[in-house]
């Protein structure tokens, strides 16, 4: 039985600076066991890669809300059927950005709301909106499979009707988002089947922080919600799921570190 950990990354492996230096050790421990450590983020592929760089992460990665899966070349020992492009297999799963820019646009017109997606703003503005630094807000915009937005003085609840009656999905975590008919869930549950032929039996761990992670947390064995010093998001109904205790990556730390230690005597673990 071979274990999988799917993370989320803001606010969940990654704190407010963007750093992981708190889930330092259990990161290590991870890597010398030999654990696949599969992100699943709304973030961009360039973000993602960036991130994976300091992580010395090689394994594969969900962007943009489960919009796409990137599979390394050669990181399944069987074919994987995607569209080859820059050394990974890619699953498309998501809409096309150029539709979803189209469509935010529409809706703004047809809605006269103040609605902007990244599209629209500057690396300045997402650096404001996310905390990003200047200097890497432009990997945000890099996008392909999702739209994030701000709505002026508008509700979740205002965002999520005027995404749907257009016809595509919402789903938020620290910004509002419309996607195509993916959630990272589904992504998730597709590189899971690739795990089972590869593993065999496989156990699966899964940390988020926000609504657009309850999909995923859902699907795996051993849901983690990860909270900051305000408490913890309502992410609705997930069976099993466990509070981390601590904010950001040092919740995140204890809680797969002490699921980690509670399976390791399983009959047939093997990391």
């Amino acid at each position: 039985m071979k274990a999988i950990i799917f993370t989320d990354l803001d606010g969940t492996l990654l704190d407010e600076e963007y750093s992981f230096a708190p889930a330092e050790r259990a990161l290590e421990r991870i890597k010398q066991d030999g654990i696949p450590l599969v992100v699943v983020t709304s973030k961009t592929r360039a973000e993602v890669e960036h991130i994976r760089s300091r992580l010395k992460n090689t394994d594969p990665f969900i962007t943009e809300n489960g919009g796409g899966i990137f599979i390394p070349g050669s990181y399944f020992p069987f074919p994987v059927q995607g569209e080859k492009l820059d050394g990974y297999t890619l699953i498309r799963l998501g809409t096309d950005y150029r539709e979803l820019r189209q469509a935010l646009v529409r809706i703004r017109a047809s809605s006269g709301k103040a609605i902007k997606g990244f599209g629209d703003l500057s690396d300045e503005e997402i650096s404001n909106l996310t905390g990003l630094p200047v200097k890497e807000a432009w990997l945000a915009r890099e996008r392909d499979f999702d739209e994030p937005f701000i709505l002026e003085d508008g509700s979740p609840e205002e965002a999520k009707g005027l995404v749907e009656a257009a016809g595509y999905s919402f789903t938020m975590g620290r910004l509002f988002h419309m996607t195509g008919p993916n959630d990272k869930g589904g992504a998730v549950e597709r590189l899971k089947s690739f795990y089972r032929a590869l593993y065999g039996k496989i156990v699966t761990i899964g940390a988020g922080n926000a609504l657009n992670d309850a999909p995923f947390l859902r699907v795996v064995d051993y849901p983690v919600l990860v909270g900051d010093d305000g408490g913890y998001n309502d992410i609705g109904e997930v069976p099993g799921l466990v509070k981390a205790q601590g904010a950001g990556p040092q919740g995140w730390e204890k809680a797969v570190t002490g699921i980690l230690d509670s399976i390791k005597g399983a009959e047939g673990y093997t990391c």
